[in-house]
């Protein structure tokens, strides 16, 4: 039906085309001044998180891994959508108000760091336990071996699904707009709010979603070729 009425009238053929053009920025403008920073901000941060949880799952200090286990458990098992109501919503309820650009960047950072962690665990796992004989024989410290010999070999393992954490980050950023964050997604709404045009506003915004971890993908590519050449 919506494909019969734009070929069949021409007037809303030249409507869509304006809809198109004027939605076009506004679409952009929230995914340069909230979807990428938030995006990069809580990968970041849910890296740095990760690293110390995946740590604490090895450990041999049981609190720790105790701790990280919950923890993981918790956010693996409960929606992103839920966490970050509880963040936003919840918290008041106690006397925590937070922005909602940091209450987006917890919840993204904490379900990142969750995930994450347990690819950077199994990326550890996966190095020959010689690595840390050799590293121990020659005087090194287990912070040492760690930070010269194991991460190093780790991240070069890990790197394939953490860019794919980071790419799927890009479309769960999406659900910010729960929290009243005008990133991409949120500005669809706002637009479709006035002119109702569901179908063409939030395609051009699935398009740029598109493009976005396209290219993304592109550099996670490259990216893994040049590292290739430092492989064994």
């Amino acid at each position: 039906m919506f494909l019969n009425s734009i070929t069949t009238d021409p007037d809303r053929i030249s409507r869509l085309i304006d809809i198109a053009k004027s939605s076009l920025w506004p679409l952009l403008e929230g995914a340069i001044s909230n979807t990428i920073p938030l995006t990069v901000i809580s990968f970041i941060f849910g890296i740095l998180l990760a690293i110390f949880t995946a740590l604490a799952r090895i450990t041999h200090v049981k609190v720790l891994q105790i701790i990280a286990r919950v923890y993981v458990s918790a956010i693996r098992g409960t929606p992103l959508l839920v966490q970050l109501f509880i963040i936003f919503y919840g918290l008041p309820n106690i006397g925590i108000t937070l922005d909602p650009f940091i209450s987006a960047v917890i919840g993204f950072s904490l379900n990142v760091g969750a995930y994450a962690s347990e690819t950077i665990r199994a990326s550890i796992l996966s190095i020959a336990k010689g690595q840390w004989e050799a590293g121990y024989s020659i005087g090194m410290s287990y912070a040492q071996i760690l930070k010269r010999i194991i991460l190093p070999q780790a991240a070069r393992v890990s790197l394939p699904p953490l860019s794919n954490t980071f790419i799927s980050l890009v479309k769960d950023t999406s659900l910010a707009s729960v929290v009243l964050i005008t990133e991409m997604f949120r500005r669809a709404q706002e637009i479709t709010s006035r002119n109702y045009e569901f179908l063409l506003v939030y395609t051009e915004a699935a398009l740029i979603y598109w493009v976005i971890c396209f290219f993304l993908a592109i550099l996670q590519q490259l990216l893994e070729k040049r590292l290739d050449r430092y492989g064994v």
